[in-house]
């Protein structure tokens, strides 16, 4: 995730690929309730892992099954674990959740995002502007970024009711001290 203000990358985001270069998509339709809590602990252990051993100095951004999690604090301490095991800073972590996830509950997300935000992680909202619940998440609960969706970006240049409407949600994210991230950035224009 780059700056576009001073050039330097801001945060990399970890992915989930297979161990073969499968897609995402072919590892995460492996996913169920059974396995979800497992799924969700192992990745983020292994995305600390690795940023450490890459001796990374940007944010590290990683998504979170919020219906993954059931109990807040019992759920993170992996988190803070690995990053303590392998002396990386969680200062540096952003936890972001979809957008789109079907979430059993509003109040058990915001219970989340409030106990990530007390222990001193950073949160995010990605895909923001893809689904339904953007907005109504964000007068319950305010992350410290929102990812705008591609799809929100993407033309933005040849398309006056785009700008506008990006422009309003940039500038109530700023009114509510949320910093804006914008995914598909991939020409100049």
């Amino acid at each position: 995730i780059g700056d576009v203000f001073d050039g330097s990358v801001f945060a990399y985001e970890a992915l989930v690929r297979g161990t073969g270069g499968e897609s995402a998509w072919s590892v995460l339709s492996q996913v169920n309730e059974q396995n979800r809590y497992s799924f969700d602990q192992v990745c983020r252990v292994k995305a600390v892992k690795l940023a450490a051993r890459l001796g990374m100095k940007a944010m590290l951004s990683i998504n979170f099954m919020p219906n993954a999690v059931y109990q807040a604090e019992y759920c993170i301490r992996t988190t803070p674990a690995a990053a303590k095991t392998y002396n990386f800073d969680t200062r540096k972590i952003i936890f972001e959740l979809t957008e789109g996830e079907d979430l059993s509950s509003v109040d058990h997300l915001v219970s989340i995002i409030k106990a990530y935000q007390g222990m001193g992680l950073s949160t995010a909202i990605d895909d923001f502007g893809a689904g339904h619940a953007g907005l109504g998440l964000l007068v319950k609960f305010q992350t410290d970024y929102i990812k705008l969706d591609m799809a929100l970006i993407r033309g933005l240049d040849g398309c006056l009711p785009q700008r506008k409407v990006v422009d309003g949600v940039v500038r109530m994210a700023r009114s509510l001290g949320i910093g804006v991230i914008a995914e598909g950035i991939e020409t100049a224009e």
